[in-house]
């Protein structure tokens, strides 16, 4: 009987002494709706709806990260500058001036981590053999430090901070999301977050202002990049 008590306790995700814990609560049945929930996909974004990652998309042996960014490299070399990064930007239906601050700053802050050796380059590439090295903190850890996609973090998103659906976010929650994923002192990293998501928010929310799951998954393996450059370039044919 004590030891089964014991084992109940060791499982428990709140502290009824620390509030937090239970105001951002743990979903407690994804290993039931996916398998290994807690292991880190190296080549897809998965959760329960898409256990094997986007359907139909050829993942190239690269990461998830590394899907995420190769998006950007529009000459598929293995390294995004500062005008692609615009390019892209644009292709997917960002402004003007978003896409000239995205290809001067993403590269600017990203560029040097990535480098092969150790001398910068005035050019501001990104290598997206070494993306993993540009990964920023204050984030939500869906990413884990080798660029692969944690499910598990992923779905904590939605489980802590989706209060009113449990499938989308409001402005508001990811809002509260992200003030509360910021490490002490991590200035860029509260920037870049911010940023991020208010671009994404803007680009993926719908007719009601929400920003829905599928959306977000999307996001992390590029997939949705693909998406929005095909939509745009469909409303443009036909302008």
């Amino acid at each position: 009987m004590s030891s089964s008590r014991t084992t109940d306790q060791s499982l428990q995700t709140f502290a009824s002494e620390a509030a937090v814990t239970m105001e951002r609560k743990i979903n407690l049945k994804l290993q039931n709706q996916m398998p290994l929930p807690y292991l880190p996909r190296a080549l897809v974004a998965a959760d329960p709806c898409y256990p094997d990652g986007t359907k139909g998309r050829d993942h190239h042996n690269m990461s998830v990260l590394q899907q995420h960014v190769s998006f950007f490299d529009r000459n598929k070399d293995g390294i995004v500058y500062p005008w692609e990064t615009y390019q892209g930007f644009r292709d997917i239906g960002c402004g003007y001036l978003l896409s000239i601050a995205a290809g001067l700053f993403i590269n600017l802050g990203i560029s040097y981590p990535t480098l092969p050796g150790y001398m910068p380059s005035l050019l501001f590439p990104i290598h997206i053999k070494n993306i993993h090295k540009g990964k920023h903190g204050s984030d939500t850890e869906s990413y884990d430090t080798e660029g692969r996609f944690v499910p598990s973090k992923f779905d904590e998103i939605f489980s802590k901070y989706g209060l009113t659906h449990h499938d989308a976010l409001t402005y508001e929650e990811i809002s509260k999301m992200l003030k509360t994923n910021r490490n002490l002192n991590d200035f860029n990293g509260w920037l870049l977050s911010f940023t991020e998501w208010k671009i994404l928010y803007n680009l993926g929310k719908d007719e009601k202002g929400l920003l829905h799951r599928e959306t977000i998954r999307a996001v992390y393996d590029g997939s949705l990049f693909d998406h929005l450059e095909t939509k745009r370039a469909a409303r443009m044919n036909k302008n």
